[in-house]
């Protein structure tokens, strides 16, 4: 909480009257007392109208899954920052200040390059009045890495100890220097111990009581989540919304229809083709951001043909991305020379991808594998990304003039996540978000034991990713990332395509920012 005083001070030169001595300075008196007395009016009118909470409601229509009341299920990004909003992540990453910030946590430090502490802030308490202790740190960070049920035991890989010194205060212990930890935090959201050892996982849907911005109302799996506004929190203002409903609306169109109908206030993801009718649109806008989001084709090599090196070579110099990026996506992305762009962490103006756009180079990298005319099948999201499926669509006739036989597979967004999970696809194109900073995903999709979504190893890779997550010093650890981006784009586990410029539709009823990451943050969220 702040408390807010003004100050005014008036310099005044007079000149005298003899009669009435200071007649000016009397004058500037009484217009002084009168514009003070009309502030202290105008002040108390905006005050008592800022103290009075809005009661609005909005929704906003958005592309993911839902999957339960589980807040560690589910590792997509923007269902991840809901769950934030109301259990309360430890650590958050702050756009204007462009570092990572505590969130839940009073402060998050380095003790020494095995070691964190986390403090907790004296008096937080839950939704319900429970205290927030540091038990509730290590049992959910337990929970993240050892709970079959947990979609983001990656978070917490090379922990070795977490431990409660207090009641506010945690030590994390980790197994080899690990600079992201500040990062990893971001996505762990802090639930009860109390009540998970009292009623096991039905607390996730009977008592979601968290310590966020935002109280969990409903959730209805498949179709959406309710939440609403803590008015206690500190981060949340009287002129956020009262209440949010997150909208699954896979499709373009139900999204924009939505908007244009006032039944959605925000709308993530519009298309290009779709992005000049919500300019039109008298009752919304459209507000873009570049985005973080690694727009890839994954190559799974525990399946053939991408065990060979060939043909995932192959399969980066068969897109023709400038031709998909100019033609479908209208220009509303950046390609990507490896799986970073500037502003992020291992990213080399210098560098640029050796697979340029060349069918001819591809055939003969398949040919010399005795690959030529072997059987894939790539499987694509629709609805989950821009333009998904008529991104593979164009992709499927490139891929097969360059000597693949393609079979394209489009299942439903909810089962590909599932299976890709599970490492149960062999190729298929993705995106991975919030790459504020990369190392974690780049463990995750690509290090030995990272996740199952690969199963790619290279122990020269995992010695390179080793060394840059060691590295404290920032411009030393660029250095090092770089090297890894070197080594993956060589490597190629992944053909690595661009990153969209996302366009929102913004209600003109609403103010938001949108930023590079999926996040929609309701105290970000301002009704006019």
């Amino acid at each position: 909480y702040s408390q807010i005083v003004v100050r005014s001070k008036f310099k005044v030169k007079s000149k005298t009257c003899h009669r009435h001595g200071s007649y000016e300075r009397m004058m500037m008196k009484k217009a002084l007392l009168s514009l003070l007395a009309s502030s202290a009016i105008t002040a108390a009118a905006t005050a008592a109208s800022a103290q009075t909470p809005t009661d609005a409601r909005i929704a906003v229509a958005i592309t993911e899954t839902i999957s339960g009341y589980n807040p560690y299920a589910d590792p997509v990004v923007l269902l991840s920052n809901v769950w934030c909003q109301v259990y309360g992540c430890i650590t958050r990453y702050d756009f204007d200040q462009n570092a990572f910030v505590p969130y839940l946590a009073e402060s998050v430090r380095s003790v020494d390059p095995l070691t964190w502490e986390i403090l907790l802030p004296e008096g937080a308490t839950r939704h319900n009045g429970d205290p927030v202790l540091a038990q509730d740190i290590v049992h959910s960070i337990d929970y993240l890495g050892n709970n079959p049920a947990s979609g983001k035991s990656y978070l917490v890989a090379g922990w070795s100890k977490v431990e409660a010194i207090d009641d506010r205060t945690v030590r994390i212990t980790t197994a080899t220097p690990d600079a992201t930890v500040p990062d990893n935090l971001a996505g762990v959201a802090v639930t009860s111990k109390a009540l998970y050892d009292q009623m096991g996982e039905a607390m996730f849907k009977n008592a979601p009581f968290g310590a966020g911005p935002y109280k969990l109302d409903t959730v209805s799996i498949g179709e959406h989540i309710v939440i609403s506004r803590n008015d206690t929190h500190p981060m949340v203002s009287p002129n956020n919304p009262a209440q949010i409903m997150y909208r699954i609306m896979p499709e373009p169109e139900q999204r924009v229809t939505a908007l244009a109908n006032g039944e959605v206030q925000i709308a993530q993801s519009v298309p290009p083709q779709l992005i000049a009718r919500v300019a039109d649109l008298p009752n919304a806008q459209i507000v873009t951001t570049n985005s973080v989001e690694m727009m890839f084709l994954a190559m799974s090599p525990k399946t053939h043909p991408w065990d060979r090196k060939e043909a995932r070579q192959a399969v980066a110099h068969a897109i023709n991305r400038e031709a998909i990026v100019r033609a479908i996506l209208r220009d509303q992305a950046e390609l990507l020379d490896g799986p970073v762009s500037a502003g992020q962490i291992g990213y080399d103006p210098e560098f640029s991808s050796a697979y340029d756009y060349s069918p001819e180079k591809a055939r003969a990298l398949l040919q010399s594998a005795g690959l030529e005319g072997v059987e894939v099948t790539l499987s694509t999201p629709v609805g989950r990304y821009t333009a998904d499926r008529q991104i593979t669509e164009a992709m499927v006739p490139m891929l097969e003039a360059a000597g693949f036989k393609v079979t394209l597979d489009t299942p439903e967004w909810a089962t590909l996540w599932a299976n890709v999970q599970q490492g149960k696809v062999p190729f298929y194109y993705m995106g991975r978000g919030s790459m504020i900073d990369p190392s974690r995903a780049l463990h995750q999709y690509f290090a030995t034991g990272g996740s199952p979504r690969l199963g790619f190893s290279d122990p020269e890779l995992d010695a390179l990713l080793a060394a840059e997550r060691s590295e404290f010093d920032p411009a030393v650890r660029d250095q090092k990332m770089r090297a890894v981006v070197r080594h993956l784009v060589d490597a190629a586990p992944a053909a690595f395509m661009w990153q969209h410029k996302m366009a929102w539709g913004i209600s003109k009823e609403v103010s938001f920012k949108p930023r590079p990451a999926d996040q929609v943050n309701g105290w970000e969220i301002f009704v006019n």
